[in-house]
C-alpha cells in the first residue's frame, strides 16, 4: 500500500504536514520536487529622481594638466 504525505525539506530536514498512521517500521521513498523561484520585477523609476543631488565643479570640461604632453 502507499500512503502520499506532503511535507517540505528544510535545512537538512524533512517535515511532514502530518503523522503517518503507520506504526512500524516502513520504507519510504523521497521525491524533491523543484518549485520555481517567482522573477523579481524591476520597479522602473522616473526620469529626473536625482535632480539637484549631483552637482558638477565648474571646470568639469576643461582639459586636465596631467594630459597636456598626450594633446
Amino acid at each position: 500500500m502507499l500512503t502520499v504525505i506532503e511535507g517540505t525539506y528544510e535545512n537538512g530536514q524533512v517535515i511532514l504536514d502530518h503523522k503517518p498512521k503507520i506504526e512500524n517500521k516502513t520504507k519510504v521513498v523521497v521525491i524533491f520536487e523543484e518549485t520555481e523561484m517567482p522573477a523579481q520585477t524591476l520597479i522602473r523609476r522616473p526620469f529626473g529622481i536625482s535632480k539637484g543631488n549631483i552637482t558638477l565643479s565648474p571646470d568639469f570640461n576643461d582639459p586636465l594638466d596631467d594630459l597636456k604632453d598626450y594633446m
